[in-house]
């Protein structure tokens, strides 16, 4: 019989943290086993009682969530989910080590938020705490803008996929392609709201501009797309070039935004002028499309088992034969640009 998954809930509300047990009490295969009201109180529990996982506010007393990572996770390395309700927070969490995020509810979704915690609970009982080290990141220095032909990037697309542990692989990877890499799509599975901050803070970090797509933008040399939240990006063409549609619809794979759907439009779309990286996630979004792009002739890139926070959908993936070339995280800006001369 298989053991419950054990989560302590970390939260200075009374109420949040008596709705958060509850609730994940009531899932089959999760039990709340303690709950702390302060990061002090919760590193006691963390050492008494060696939680499967941590659910955790951001914004608490005497220490906030943040820096509770920062301390906790080089000792006690337990993947974590953090609760909020800003962005900013979700992704500074996650820099420090935090596993996954989702956005606190309001009165009318907690049925809804429940739920989907405990979907990401179970998601994150197989997650791979990995505390890289900013320096080992960077070992690949970006390319040189000549090593791309002046001709070859209007003609390429790329499209990359990404869920659990994500964010911080997505940068890893294109903070490392210079600013004449061919035009990129991406795919991360988030909520409404959070894809236009996480865009941003791409653009701040990457040689290329980034930001949250918007129905009809064109694609061009040194620009990166990521899909809106509840929003599925398709990739287009006309006479002037490749284009993107994003329109709402029902969840494809579990998910809207969908990393099969837009793989699938590239393969259509772009066939063998293209290349499909799939990265760190749970389940199997992305799998199918990747396939009909290797089958159109595309190159395809999956991210390996080490270097994955989840490694379900590179898995799939790799095991439906979808993946040409399968790379720890930073060697994939230079095989992308390998691929690119």
């Amino acid at each position: 019989m298989a053991k419950n998954i054990r989560v302590l809930v970390v939260d200075d509300s009374v109420i949040f943290r008596t709705l958060l047990t509850k609730g994940l009490n009531e899932i089959s295969g999760i039990e709340v086993i303690d709950a702390a009201s302060d990061a002090f109180e919760a590193k006691e529990k963390i050492m008494r009682h060696k939680p499967d996982v941590i659910t955790l506010d951001v914004e608490m007393p005497k220490l906030n969530g943040i820096d509770f990572l920062g301390q906790i996770l080089p000792e006690y390395p337990i993947p974590t989910i953090v609760v909020t309700s800003t962005p900013t927070n979700a992704f500074e969490a996650i820099s420090a080590g935090a596993v996954e995020f989702i956005k606190k509810p309001r009165s009318s979704e907690t049925d809804m938020f429940i739920k989907e915690l405990g979907k990401k609970v179970v998601i994150a009982s197989n997650a791979r705490v990995r505390r890289i080290s900013a320096a080992s990141l960077k070992t690949v220095a970006p390319m040189s803008l000549a090593t791309i032909a002046s001709g070859t990037s209007a003609n390429k697309i790329i499209a990359i996929g990404a869920s659990t542990g994500g964010t911080e692989a997505l940068a890893t990877v294109l903070e490392n392609l210079p600013k004449s890499t061919p035009g990129i799509i991406v795919v991360q599975h988030m909520p409404a709201g959070f894809t236009k901050m996480y865009a941003d803070r791409l653009n701040r970090v990457c040689n290329m501009e980034a930001r949250e797509a918007v129905d009809g933008d064109r694609i061009r040399p040194g620009l990166i797309l990521v899909a809106a939240g509840e929003f599925h990006l398709r990739l287009n063409k006309d006479t002037r070039g490749f284009y993107i549609t994003s329109k709402r619809g029902d969840k494809v794979s579990g998910h809207c935004p969908s990393v099969d759907v837009m793989f699938n439009s590239v393969a259509q779309v772009a066939k063998n002028n293209a290349i499909g990286v799939i990265l760190t996630g749970m389940g199997a979004d992305g799998a199918k499309g990747l396939l009909e792009m290797k089958k159109m002739g595309a190159y395809t890139i999956g991210q390996d088992k080490e270097t994955c926070v989840v490694y379900g959908m590179p898995m799939v993936a790799f095991n439906v034969g979808a993946v040409k070339k399968q790379a720890p995280l930073q060697a994939i800006p230079k095989l992308i640009m390998d691929e690119l001369k």
